[in-house]
Parts: structure tokens; sequence; C-alpha cells
């Protein structure tokens, strides 16, 4: 069989469609991860046990599942608890978040504990209280450093969210796989969504690197 590419411009607009349905997933899910992540990173690093214990408890099980399985629990088994259907869009929002803010928790409490230990000391002599010196001198400090992981972690989630396929939300990959159906040309379609996440990614990455360089931090 030969290869048509012809058909490629009569199905841009539906991929289109999907990479904006991409795109609002990867950002809503980071949002979310990034607000969990904030709370739950500081725990790793507090003082009280049982939170650094529970935290610790989520971040482990969060990291050591795939998504796929979470997606899973969410829009197949939570149902089974509340007594009715999760939309596929709160699901895959839901799992995405939960999983993403994870992966934040352990970028905030790298970068919180990349900050000198005096800090806290002097803020702490100052008369600040340890949240105040978290709040105030410890974190901003932190988040300076972790913008650029954070990048990373948004290309991740990018990707990842092809995997909400599976409870047929048309995202990027399953309007291509909508359009196959009907045009029987997987190589070209396929094709032309490698590229499609590819472009997005390496403007990310881009992005990414231009942070890095402005937000460098002399040690």
């Amino acid at each position: 069989m030969t290869l048509d590419f012809s058909i490629i411009p009569g199905i841009i607009p539906a991929l289109l469609l999907g990479t904006r349905l991409t795109v609002e997933l990867a950002v809503i899910a980071v949002a979310i991860g990034l607000a969990i992540g904030s709370f739950v990173g500081i725990g790793r690093v507090g003082s009280r046990r049982i939170v650094r214990t529970i935290t610790g408890i989520y971040v482990d099980f969060i990291r050591g599942t795939p998504l796929l399985v979470q997606l899973f629990l969410v829009y197949f088994g939570l149902p089974q608890l509340i007594g009715r259907p999760v939309p596929p869009f709160t699901a895959a929002i839901a799992a995405m978040g939960i999983n993403s803010g994870a992966y934040v928790a352990e970028i905030v409490r790298a970068g919180i504990q990349s900050i000198d230990k005096g800090q806290m000391e002097a803020a702490r002599s100052i008369g600040l209280t340890s949240p105040q010196a978290m709040r105030y001198i410890i974190f901003p400090q932190a988040f300076r450093r972790i913008i650029p992981p954070l990048g990373n972690e948004f290309i991740a989630m990018l990707k990842d969210s092809s995997l909400v396929s599976v409870i047929a939300l048309e995202e990027l990959l399953r309007k291509g796989q909508v359009i196959i159906t009907r045009t029987f040309r997987p190589f070209e379609i396929y094709m032309v969504v490698a590229l499609i996440y590819l472009i997005m990614t390496l403007i990310i990455s881009r992005l990414v690197a231009w942070s890095e360089k402005r937000l460098k931090v002399v040690d």
C-alpha cells in the first residue's frame, strides 16, 4: 500500500481540536498537581512525623503505580463507592492531577532541601515561626529553583494525557484513532499525531531552557 499524505490538510482541524483538549488536560492537571504538591512537599520536610508519614505514603503509592491504573480506579472504581458515574473529563482531571501532585511534591521537597539550612535559622532568629519562615523565606527561594523541573513535569503530563483515550475522551490521540476508522490510513495519521506532540514538547522544552537561563541561581 502506498502512502497518501493528501488527506492531511482535511484532518488537521479535527486534530487541532484534540490538541486543544490535550493542552487543557495537561494545564489543569499540573495546576492541581502544583497545589497538591506544594502542601505535600512542604509536609515531607516538616517536623511533624505523622504528616511526613501520610505524605510519604501518598507519594510512594502514586509514584509506584501506573497512571493508567489510577485512571481506571477513578473512572471505573470510584462510581462503585459513590453510587454514580464519574464523567470522563472529571475522571481524567482527577487522576492526572493527583498523579502530578506526587511528582510535584518531590520537586518541591528537593527545592526546599536545596536551600541552605542557615536561611531557616536566620528567619527563626528574627522571630519568625517555622511556618512563617517557610512561607516568606524558604518557599519563595525554592519556587524559583523548581520552575524548570515543573516545566519538565508539564511535558511528561502532556504526553501522558494520551492515556485518557481509553475512557473515550477525544484528545489528540483519540481524535487520530477516530479518523483512522474512517480513512484506513494509520501510518499517515499517527505520523501527524506524533509530529504534533513533538512540536508541543519542543516548544515547551525551549521555554524551560529559557527559564533556566533567566532564573539560574548562583550558589
